[in-house]
Protein backbone atom coordinates (compact mmCIF):
# COMPACT_ATOMS: atom_id res chain seq x y z
CA UNK A 1 0.00 0.00 0.00
CA UNK A 2 1.30 3.48 -0.90
CA UNK A 3 1.64 6.17 1.88
CA UNK A 4 -0.91 9.01 1.64
CA UNK A 5 2.30 11.43 0.79
CA UNK A 6 2.49 9.96 -2.51
CA UNK A 7 -0.67 10.31 -3.85
CA UNK A 8 -1.09 12.34 -6.73
CA UNK A 9 -4.67 14.24 -5.65
CA UNK A 10 -4.25 17.65 -5.30
CA UNK A 11 -5.10 20.20 -7.91
CA UNK A 12 -2.54 22.99 -8.85
CA UNK A 13 -5.06 25.93 -6.90
CA UNK A 14 -4.83 24.24 -3.57
CA UNK A 15 -0.73 23.92 -4.22
CA UNK A 16 -0.60 27.70 -4.65
CA UNK A 17 -2.70 27.64 -1.53
CA UNK A 18 -0.78 25.35 -0.03
CA UNK A 19 2.63 27.12 -0.47
CA UNK A 20 2.24 30.62 -1.84
CA UNK A 21 3.79 29.89 -5.12
CA UNK A 22 2.36 31.36 -7.74
CA UNK A 23 0.99 29.29 -10.67
CA UNK A 24 3.21 30.54 -12.98
CA UNK A 25 5.89 29.46 -10.56
CA UNK A 26 4.81 26.03 -10.00
CA UNK A 27 4.11 25.54 -14.03
CA UNK A 28 7.93 26.80 -14.50
CA UNK A 29 9.19 24.46 -11.93
CA UNK A 30 7.56 21.30 -13.90
CA UNK A 31 9.13 22.66 -16.79
CA UNK A 32 12.87 22.82 -15.14
CA UNK A 33 11.81 18.84 -14.16
CA UNK A 34 11.88 19.49 -10.46
CA UNK A 35 8.50 18.41 -9.95
CA UNK A 36 6.52 15.97 -12.11
CA UNK A 37 2.69 15.79 -11.17
CA UNK A 38 0.69 13.62 -13.20
CA UNK A 39 -2.14 14.67 -15.55
CA UNK A 40 -5.95 13.31 -15.61
CA UNK A 41 -7.55 12.54 -19.32
CA UNK A 42 -8.11 15.99 -19.68
CA UNK A 43 -4.77 17.50 -19.05
CA UNK A 44 -5.19 19.01 -15.20
CA UNK A 45 -2.24 18.48 -13.05
CA UNK A 46 -2.09 16.29 -9.90
CA UNK A 47 0.40 16.78 -7.15
CA UNK A 48 0.78 14.53 -3.89
CA UNK A 49 2.04 16.37 -0.60
CA UNK A 50 5.44 15.01 -0.95
CA UNK A 51 5.55 17.01 -4.11
CA UNK A 52 3.98 20.05 -2.02
CA UNK A 53 7.27 19.56 0.18
CA UNK A 54 9.57 19.51 -2.75
CA UNK A 55 8.10 23.03 -3.71
CA UNK A 56 8.28 24.60 -0.44
CA UNK A 57 11.80 23.14 -0.28
CA UNK A 58 12.56 24.24 -4.11
CA UNK A 59 10.98 28.12 -3.26
CA UNK A 60 13.58 28.33 0.11
CA UNK A 61 16.13 27.49 -2.04
CA UNK A 62 15.27 30.03 -5.21
CA UNK A 63 14.77 32.87 -2.35
CA UNK A 64 18.44 32.01 -1.19
CA UNK A 65 19.56 32.59 -5.06
CA UNK A 66 19.97 29.03 -6.16
CA UNK A 67 19.66 27.90 -9.62
CA UNK A 68 17.17 25.61 -11.18
CA UNK A 69 19.79 23.29 -12.48
CA UNK A 70 21.28 23.11 -9.24
CA UNK A 71 18.27 22.52 -7.31
CA UNK A 72 17.58 19.43 -10.17
CA UNK A 73 20.80 17.95 -9.36
CA UNK A 74 20.54 18.26 -5.46
CA UNK A 75 17.24 16.40 -5.93
CA UNK A 76 18.27 13.69 -8.38
CA UNK A 77 21.08 12.79 -5.78
CA UNK A 78 18.85 12.79 -2.96
CA UNK A 79 16.11 10.35 -4.99
CA UNK A 80 19.33 7.92 -5.57
CA UNK A 81 20.35 8.16 -1.55
CA UNK A 82 16.39 7.38 -1.12
CA UNK A 83 16.32 4.52 -3.31
CA UNK A 84 19.80 2.80 -1.72
CA UNK A 85 18.78 3.32 1.35
CA UNK A 86 15.31 1.45 0.93
CA UNK A 87 17.13 -1.04 -1.03
CA UNK A 88 19.52 -1.94 1.83
CA UNK A 89 16.74 -1.82 4.23
CA UNK A 90 14.66 -4.61 2.54
CA UNK A 91 17.94 -6.38 1.79
CA UNK A 92 18.42 -6.12 5.49
CA UNK A 93 15.20 -7.05 5.91
CA UNK A 94 14.72 -10.11 3.81
CA UNK A 95 18.65 -11.39 5.07
CA UNK A 96 18.16 -10.20 8.77
CA UNK A 97 21.30 -8.51 8.80
CA UNK A 98 22.23 -5.83 11.20
CA UNK A 99 24.16 -2.71 10.02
Amino acid sequence: MSSYKHKKVISIGTVNELTGLSLRQIRYYEERELIYPERTKRGTRKYSFSDVETLLQIADKREEGVQTYEIRKDLQGSDKKVMERMLRGQLNAHFKMNK
